[in-house]
């Protein structure tokens, strides 16, 4: 047996990774340069797509590393005629295990399951993410049975509008054959009291849910040319510039923002809009009806240096999302001082606190987004005293460090013993 304070050796099961941009995908690649800094062995297997539509229509060449300390296998996505349709039909057959392989949002990866069901290498546990897409964590399943080992899931579960009992994103990232993933993991690493609570009431014991939370490094963030960038989107002196960072989507509120600021251009407020992030198909339906382009800069995916660029331009950040299990660009907004705006829906409800770091309005209510919308555009003091609130929050609470070593604890737990 391993001595308990030996080198873990962990493989991660996760949809897309660097140099994809996503939220869990860059969590993981965190949590991997965090355990290999600890001595630990990493080996990642995820699909070889890039944008998120890579995920269904193909693959892309990757170049790895030869001599990185994250040994990352990309596996081809399955692209077939009429795939969504084939899926769909495949995946009404009541098997929970063929309806996590088979639900039509998922990167079909045939390779993946074969490597999972021959990968021989010393393992001791086996971590994945992220809801929706079942198919990488059925592969993780696969692997953590055969070998005997613990598998953990982060599922960054989308609860939605709290006051909607049918809500459509809640119903999307609980349906049965997810649950019934989750009630195989034997941890699973939870964001909010929300998700815990939701975790919890979908049948998983509660003893094997581990309350995280995710973190941000101010360095990475901050620092960024305030000046370059307002000059670069042409604004006005004193103009107030509102920021919106995510896949520039409807589950992001990107379409609720855009008719908000319309709200409040109407009233003959100046500011202006800036979107950063890639672009989904049914926003750019929106924006073809945008009747104030003019008001609004498009940045696209950012690079670093980039990023610390557009959280320095900004005088407040908005994310109405009704998609979201945390949010960790709110906090990389409070490590900049600025102000968030968000839905109260999902993680960013319990993350960002009313009145105190941040404004909130009621889930698709765009008449009460607005008029937070309006305030924070009016009020620079506000913006100042909930940016700092912010600012203040993120350096106490949100440590990155923290939060990671909470994952490798418990594999180490678990190591040492047999699951709870």
């Amino acid at each position: 047996m391993d001595h308990p304070t030996s080198p873990l050796r962990v493989a991660h099961f996760v949809q897309r990774y660097p140099p994809a941009v996503g939220g869990s995908e860059a969590y993981f690649a965190r949590l991997a340069d965090y355990l290999t800094a600890h001595g630990d062995a990493v080996t990642v297997f995820t699909s070889s797509a890039v944008g998120l539509t890579d995920m269904w229509r193909g693959s892309r060449e990757i170049a790895e590393p030869d001599d990185g300390p994250v040994t990352v296998h990309r596996f081809p996505p399955l692209a077939l005629p009429g795939r969504r349709y084939v899926l769909k039909a495949a995946s009404l057959v009541p098997v929970r295990r063929w309806q996590a392989l088979t639900a039509p949002c998922n990167p079909v990866c045939p390779a993946m399951w074969a490597a999972a069901g021959r990968y021989a290498e010393p393992l001791d546990a086996v971590h994945a993410t992220a809801f929706p897409y079942s198919f990488p964590i059925a592969c993780a399943l696969r692997l953590a049975r055969r070998r005997g080992v613990p598998f953990l899931i982060t599922p960054f579960l989308h609860t939605g509008d709290p006051t909607d009992p049918h809500d459509r994103t809640r119903r999307q990232y609980t349906t049965p054959h997810l649950r019934w993933l989750l009630r195989q993991a034997d941890r699973v690493f939870v964001q909010t009291r929300v998700e815990r609570d939701t975790v919890v009431s979908l049948g998983v014991r509660p003893e094997r849910v581990v309350l995280q939370g995710l973190g941000v490094d101010a360095a990475e963030c901050t620092g960024g040319d305030r000046a370059a960038a307002r000059q670069a989107w042409r604004v006005g002196p004193g103009e107030p510039v509102v920021g919106h960072l995510a896949n520039a989507s409807v589950e992001k509120g990107t379409v609720d923002l855009l008719d908000a600021a319309a709200r409040v251009w109407a009233t003959g407020k100046d500011f202006r809009l800036v979107l950063a992030g890639p672009e989904m198909p049914n926003f750019r339906a929106a924006w073809d009806r945008c009747p104030h382009r003019d008001r609004v800069v498009r940045l696209g995916v950012l690079s670093e240096a980039a990023k610390r660029d557009f959280y320095a331009g900004i005088d407040a950040f908005a994310l109405p999302s009704r998609s979201d299990s945390f949010g960790l660009v709110l906090l990389e907004a409070w490590a900049n001082g600025k102000p968030n705006l968000v839905y109260r829906a999902g993680g960013p409800a319990e993350l960002v606190r009313d009145e105190v770091d941040g404004l909130q309005a009621r889930c698709g209510d765009v008449a009460g987004l607005a008029d937070r919308l309006r305030r924070l555009v009016c009020d620079a003091g506000l913006r100042v005293r909930l940016g700092e609130a912010g600012r203040d929050r993120a350096g106490r609470e949100f440590r990155w460090a923290d939060k990671l070593e909470m994952v490798r604890r418990e594999m180490l737990v678990l190591r040492r013993g047999s699951p709870t």
